[in-house]
């Protein structure tokens, strides 16, 4: 009895290629609905799942391939003779290679116009079920679940031996391939119903596990240093996994985390011409240094943005990642080709700023679409020794009917605006923050201090005699009326911060002494 593959694809690239080299190695061919139009139009022998089986496709195409003949095939051990026995009985051919993907799941939700009804028809019910069958029963059967699989398939076939191992590489495979598919629609079905319901805290059942599923994006030289092995798993068409880059060096573990720090950063301004938390577009630039924003500043363009966020601190700015929320043409690029940097991320690149850029072959580009943007979840994933943490990314739009003018003094017009600019900044540096601004501009910036005082010398210090007239950020409250006197001491007009500490009233007691303005928001931002 000639050996028999079953074939059923919706992504039928190398398709063709495929039957015909099992039709070389003395196969025939079963196949259902467009695959076997399509084999039949390319001219090659195939039988029909519905004459294979003797049962027609019913409701509307909804069950073919759910049939004894089909999984009884599949499942059927070689070695094992009462399956043999229940084959002869039955009359079923035992069927030896599986070439199934599934129904386009992912492409259909990622439409902006997809209804429900058309995304609950693309989820695959037959074609899981007889990939995991085929995965299941591997020592007997191949199973096949990407075109990328076929060439090394064939060579396989070709020198008359398909190992156990590539085997079990091809059933590794398939349940990788259904587990994302699962995962996929579940992530979906959640999204739509608004997420998981609020529960009690303590409260947890398994209905709460978390699933996750990414494909493989590439292996990274290394991690965060030379000795650690590092890997990208990231959804094709959504957040930086569906960043297209232009040129340079690939993309490394530490190039990614600083991209993603920039992002969000830039991000706070708008991206694309788009407005932010329903405050109107600003051409933006931000350079990061190790998840840490060294300059920011807003401008009449990208160019303009970007100059001044690199003369706001141009010795951190060497080998730092710039995000910039607009179109980066040849006046921007003259900027970036001044210092030496790791990784531009913006939505786009003309034609001009490409042709001067390739000048810095090793420099990453990075163009990303606001629609990848848009399809990333708002899920913040992060590992701890043995388990995950969930959280919900904070990138609220920031709500100043909330904030209170606690000092005696008013904030001038201006200053408001610079702490407007100093909060959105404040937020996306690491706690203890501390930031300096003025008109658009970070002047300095202080992270991740033991102390808040010790942040508020770091970024005050940094600004210098600009600091003068400036204001200052914090991302979490004074515990003490130390930082607004240092603040006081170094030119500082107006202060931000959240609130809520104990002794507030000693902090503007310390303003209403020495002449300051402060605003309480109520909100904190601590970043870890």
């Amino acid at each position: 009895m000639a050996p028999t593959a079953l074939l059923s694809v919706s992504n039928k690239e190398g398709l063709v290629p495929l039957a015909e080299g099992l039709l070389a190695a003395g196969y025939q061919l079963i196949s259902s609905g467009g695959t076997a139009a399509a084999l039949a139009a390319a001219g090659l022998p195939v039988t029909k799942v519905a004459e294979h089986t003797g049962a027609p496709e019913i409701l509307g195409g909804r069950v073919k391939t759910l049939h004894p003949r089909i999984h009884g095939g599949i499942l059927a051990k070689r070695s094992e003779p009462s399956h043999q026995a229940d084959l002869a009985a039955q009359a079923i051919a035992p069927i030896d290679v599986v070439v199934v993907n599934l129904y386009p799941f992912r492409e259909t939700i990622a439409r902006p116009d997809v209804t429900w009804e058309a995304a609950i028809e693309n989820i695959d019910i037959g074609g899981p079920a007889m990939v995991r069958a085929a995965a299941k029963n591997h020592a007997d059967v191949a199973v096949l679940t990407s075109p990328s699989q076929y060439p090394a398939f064939l060579q396989a076939l070709q020198a008359g031996a398909i190992t156990q191992e590539l085997r079990r590489q091809l059933a590794l495979a398939a349940f990788s391939h259904t587990a994302e598919y699962d995962s996929a629609i579940s992530g979906w079905l959640a999204a739509q119903l608004g997420g998981a319901p609020a529960r009690s805290a303590g409260a947890a059942s398994a209905a709460d596990a978390l699933s996750v599923s990414l494909p493989a994006k590439q292996s990274l030289r290394y991690g965060e240093n030379p000795h650690q092995s590092a890997s990208w798993y990231a959804q094709p068409d959504a957040g930086l996994g569906g960043g297209i880059q232009l040129q340079g060096k690939e993309l490394s573990y530490n190039n990614l985390i600083d991209l993603e720090a920039a992002l969000a950063t830039v991000r706070e301004f708008g991206y694309a011409g788009g407005a932010a938390g329903g405050n109107p577009f600003r051409p933006a630039a931000v350079v990061v240094k190790h998840t840490n924003p060294c300059g920011v500043a807003t401008g009449s363009g990208s160019a303009d943005a970007l100059q001044r966020a690199l003369d706001a601190d141009r010795v951190s700015a060497f080998g730092g990642i710039v995000a910039l929320n607009g179109p980066v043409d040849a006046a921007t690029a003259a900027h970036l080709t001044s210092l030496f940097l790791e990784c531009v991320v913006a939505p786009g690149f003309d034609a001009d700023a490409r042709e001067l850029l390739a000048a810095k072959a090793n420099l990453r580009l990075l163009e990303l679409a606001p629609a990848a943007i848009e399809r990333a979840t708002r899920q913040q994933l992060r590992t701890v020794l043995g388990g995950v943490l969930v959280q919900e990314l904070d990138d609220q739009p920031v709500d100043e009917g909330a904030w209170q003018v606690v000092s005696q003094r008013q904030p001038t017009a201006q200053e408001l605006e610079d702490l407007r600019f100093a909060w959105r900044l404040v937020r996306h540096v690491r706690s203890n923050a501390i930031t300096v601004a003025k008109a658009g501009q970070s002047l300095g910036i202080g992270a991740g201090q033991m102390n808040r005082v010790g942040s508020a010398r770091i970024a005050l210090e940094a600004a210098g005699e600009r600091a003068k007239g400036a204001v200052l950020a914090s991302d979490g409250f004074f515990p003490f009326d130390d930082t607004v006197r240092l603040a006081a001491e170094h030119g500082i007009k107006a202060v931000i911060q959240p609130g809520g500490s104990v002794r507030d009233g000693d902090s503007i007691a310390a303003c209403d002494a020495l002449g300051l303005a402060m605003v309480v928001t109520g909100r904190r931002h601590f970043l870890h």
